[in-house]
């Protein structure tokens, strides 16, 4: 008994500490940044213009392609939280419309999210990963019940 102690001990404090990371810290909070090898890049930050028509609800930003841009297929974010929680986050495909994006929810128009996962790094710190891979196109992270949306292009 005496002899399984200690180690019973070493395996629950392995258990219970937690890696701190070692890797590139964005700079400002509740900005998603795209992390290309040891490098961040913010995404671009904007409020989408809300438009209701009938029972559809249209989100449309200026211009036809964000001047982010990643070649990942499964793009990798790290965000550091201080008002916006990293779970309440949506990830969207946008249309291309009259040279600006733009997605459309409604009764009959629901777009489906692409599913995130979200991993803790350390206090305050997370990493956001794209549970599946993106085709080329124009796309948008979202916290929920906000028109704050941040924009990134896969080339």
């Amino acid at each position: 008994m005496f002899r399984i102690a200690p180690l019973l001990l070493a395996a629950v404090s392995a258990a219970f500490a937690q890696p701190s990371y070692d890797g590139p810290r964005p700079p400002k909070p509740d900005v998603p940044y795209l992390k290309h090898a040891s490098n961040l890049v913010a995404t671009e930050s904007t409020e989408a213009k809300e438009e209701k028509k009938k029972d559809d609800t249209t989100y449309t930003v200026e211009g036809p392609a964000s001047k982010v841009e990643t070649p990942l297929a499964s793009p990798i974010f790290i965000f550091q939280s201080d008002k916006i929680a990293p779970e309440k986050f949506g990830l969207y495909k946008f249309d291309i419309k009259n040279g600006h994006r733009e997605i459309v929810f409604g009764p009959k128009k629901q777009p489906k999210g692409v599913r995130l996962e979200v991993t803790r790094l350390d206090k305050g710190l997370y990493r956001l990963e794209a549970g599946d891979s993106l085709e080329p196109g124009e796309y948008s992270l979202s916290p929920e019940g906000s028109n704050q949306v941040f924009c990134f292009r896969v080339n």
